[in-house]
C-alpha cells in the first residue's frame, strides 16, 4: 500500500488497440475498504482497466501502481493479495471441480476452509464434475471460489454474475457484503446488471471512450438527481412550472412527473408550495442515474 493509503493509482494511463484507445489518459486514486462500481458500456474500457491493474495490460503511456509497485512489476508477494475473476472463466477444464480447489488452495497458506464449505454448500457447487463439463453460471461459481478462497485484501470482478441465476446472484451480493466486513478489504466490481450492483456499492466510476467521467460516492452521486411527482392541490397545475434542473418533465392537467438535477428536497418543495402544489420525491435507479450522467458528459 502506498504512503498515502491508496492501493490503486493510475496517472495519466492511456493503452490502444490498433485505432482503438481503450484507455484515455486515466487517472485514478482507489482508497482501501470499498466497494466499487465500475460501470460503462462495452468498449467503454472497463475490462482493460482491471486488467492493467493487475498488469495483465501493460499502459502505452503513464502509470499504474497496485499497492505501492508498478503493476508491470507486482510480485508473487503482492499479486497473492489480488483475487481476479473475470467473465470468460477460464480455468483448467481437465480436472474436477474438487481438484481444482485443492489445487489453487495449496498456493495460499491462509486459504479459509470454513468459507470454502460454506461457498461449496450455498452455491451448490459439484466437486465430483468435470470442470469442463460446466455450464457457464457454474463455472462462474467456482472462479469466484477460487478467488475469494484466499480472503484477499483486493477483489477484482469483471462481469462475475452475468451467468448466475437470480437465486445465484442474490447470495453472490450476499456473500460481498459479507467480504466487505474484513476491515480494508476494497473490491472492484464491473457489471451490466446495475440493479444488483447499487445494492452492494458504496463508490462509482463511470467510464465512457475509454474515459473516466464520473468518480465519486454513491451516496453524492444520489443526491445529485430527483425523480419528482408534483400534484396540484387545488385544480389544474400552472402553464409555467418554477422548478430548476429540469432534465425531463411529463405532465397532465393535474399532474407533472419531473427529473430533477442538483436540487435540494428542500429546494424542491418550496418550489412546489409556491405554485399550491404537493411534491412527492423519489431516489433515481443507478441504471437511470448512469444513463444520465452519461448523456450530460
Amino acid at each position: 500500500m502506498s504512503d498515502n493509503g491508496t492501493i490503486i493509482r493510475m496517472d495519466r494511463v492511456s493503452k490502444a488497440f490498433g485505432g482503438t484507445r481503450a484507455l484515455d489518459e486515466v487517472n485514478l486514486a482507489v482508497q482501501p475498504g470499498r466497494i466499487i462500481g465500475l460501470l460503462g458500456a462495452n468498449g467503454a474500457g472497463k475490462s482493460t482497466l482491471l486488467r492493467t491493474i493487475i498488469g495483465l495490460y501493460l499502459p502505452d503511456r503513464g502509470r499504474v501502481e497496485t499497492f505501492g509497485c508498478l503493476a508491470r512489476d507486482l510480485s508473487r508477494k503482492e499479486l497473492a493479495r489480488i483475487g481476479y475473476v473475470h467473465q470468460e472463466g477460464e480455468l483448467l477444464n481437465w480436472m474436477t471441480v474438487g481438484q481444482l480447489i485443492r489445487y489453487v488452495a495449496a498456493y495460499y497458506s491462509n486459504w479459509d476452509e470454513d468459507l470454502e464449505r460454506r461457498y461449496v454448500a450455498d452455491f451448490d457447487v459439484n466437486e465430483k464434475a468435470r470442470v469442463g463439463s460446466l455450464s457457464p453460471g457454474e463455472r462462474q461459481k467456482v472462479a469466484i471460489l477460487i478467488a475469494i478462497g484466499f480472503e484477499p485484501e483486493l477483489l477484482i470482478l469483471d462481469e462475475p454474475a452475468s451467468a448466475l441465476d437470480p437465486i445465484a446472484r442474490a447470495r453472490f451480493l450476499d456473500l460481498l457484503l459479507e467480504l466487505i466486513q474484513t476491515e480494508n478489504r476494497t473490491i472492484l466490481i464491473s457489471s451490466h446488471i446495475l440493479s444488483d450492483v447499487e445494492k452492494v456499492i458504496d463508490h462509482v466510476i463511470i467510464m465512457d471512450h475509454g474515459r473516466i467521467i464520473r468518480d465519486g460516492s454513491f451516496d453524492d452521486l444520489r443526491e445529485e438527481y430527483a425523480r419528482v411527482r408534483v400534484t396540484a392541490l387545488h385544480g389544474s397545475l400552472p402553464p409555467q412550472l418554477p422548478f430548476t434542473g429540469v432534465l425531463n418533465c411529463k405532465r397532465s392537467e393535474g399532474e407533472a412527473l419531473l427529473t430533477l438535477h442538483s436540487q435540494s428536497p428542500r429546494q424542491i418543495e418550496d418550489q412546489a408550495r409556491s405554485i399550491d402544489c404537493e411534491a412527492e420525491i423519489q431516489s433515481l435507479p443507478l441504471e437511470d442515474i448512469y444513463r444520465l450522467v452519461v448523456e450530460e458528459k
